[in-house]
């Protein structure tokens, strides 16, 4: 054993050589390692390995000087068989990792989506009715089923801060409606054109939505958070162009958030609109006054009486 040890010492150490020069033309056949680089073949082939044999060496000294063929001959052949095994060793543990890492990643996604959501949901206005869009409401027309689809497309991108726009806008049109059905019959001019004109409305608050889902589709598989950790984990490892690159990655994420928020600010300027229809049409008066005078004659009158009141007592 001792033997093969000391045959085993020679030939690994006979093999550092050829295996440095093989390192320093191209580091990718000498190393396990990505990215491989010279540096780390000469502390492999110049420190490590000669270190390893010469341990082995002297290890194998305890039974004298006798080196065996066989030994030196598995030393010869040690390193180009232990670079795969390496190879596929590292590959499997960096497999592993990023496997944990995306776990760890989605969960991560999973929780902040959440907490996303409760924040939206607390913050909700009172009033606003949730559209659910796997149920639209019953006798729900056109719009309010595009207004559904919308809603359906933002939460697909897991973006549920932005669907709550959709809630938004059905409770304003909804509210809408009522206010025209209570001033006008459904079948006046002044009702169907009203209605019309925050149909439209609606309808351009809805391609919106719409736009907002698209945009917020393209960037949905792109994790701003990996990548700012790796920039900061390891930014100084990182080539010019794969630190570019990276960098890009968070600036289209910039870019889609600024174009998402000019969106959502015509959403709300078109909610502020349908608020003044609001407000607009219930200050209309269309009914039929039931009083034969106004209410300042009654008053007027009423008074006039009470403080004459006495003059109906009995006298005895």
């Amino acid at each position: 054993m001792l033997g093969f040890l000391q045959g085993f010492s020679y030939g690994l150490f006979m093999t550092c050589l050829p295996w440095l020069l093989v390192g320093l033309v191209n580091p990718g056949l000498a190393l396990p390692l990505k990215p491989p680089g010279r540096l780390q073949v000469i502390l492999r082939y110049c420190l490590v390995i000669p270190f390893i044999s010469m341990l082995l060496w002297l290890t194998s000294l305890w039974g004298g000087f006798g080196p065996s063929l066989i030994g030196w001959l598995a030393g010869i052949v040690a390193i180009p068989v232990a670079l795969p095994v390496e190879r596929t060793l590292r590959g499997w543990l960096a497999r592993r990792r990023e496997r944990r890492r995306q776990a760890l990643a989605a969960a991560e996604t999973q929780r902040r989506r959440a907490r996303e959501e409760r924040e939206a949901q607390e913050a909700q206005e009172a009033g606003v009715s949730v559209l659910d869009p796997t149920r639209p409401p019953e006798g729900a027309d056109d719009l309010v089923l595009a207004m559904c689809r919308a809603k359906q497309g933002l939460l697909e991108v897991n973006r549920a801060d932005l669907a709550i726009q959709a809630d938004r806008l059905y409770s304003r049109y909804r509210h809408v409606l009522d206010v025209l059905g209570s001033r006008f019959h459904s079948g006046e001019l002044a009702f169907e054109r009203s209605r019309g004109l925050v149909t439209q409305v609606c309808l351009g608050a809805v391609d919106t939505l719409n736009t907002m889902g698209s945009q917020a589709r393209g960037v949905v598989s792109v994790d701003g958070d990996f990548v700012r950790r790796r920039l900061a984990r390891e930014g100084k490892r990182l080539s010019d162009e794969e630190r570019a690159a990276l960098a890009r990655r968070l600036d289209l994420l910039v870019e889609t958030e600024r174009r998402l928020d000019e969106l959502s600010a015509s959403i709300e300027s078109a909610l502020t609109v349908l608020d003044d229809t609001a407000v607009a049409m219930a200050r209309i008066e269309t009914a039929r006054p039931q009083a034969s005078v106004t209410t300042e004659k009654a008053l007027e009158d009423l008074r006039r009486f009470v403080e004459g009141a006495d003059r109906y007592a009995r006298k005895e």
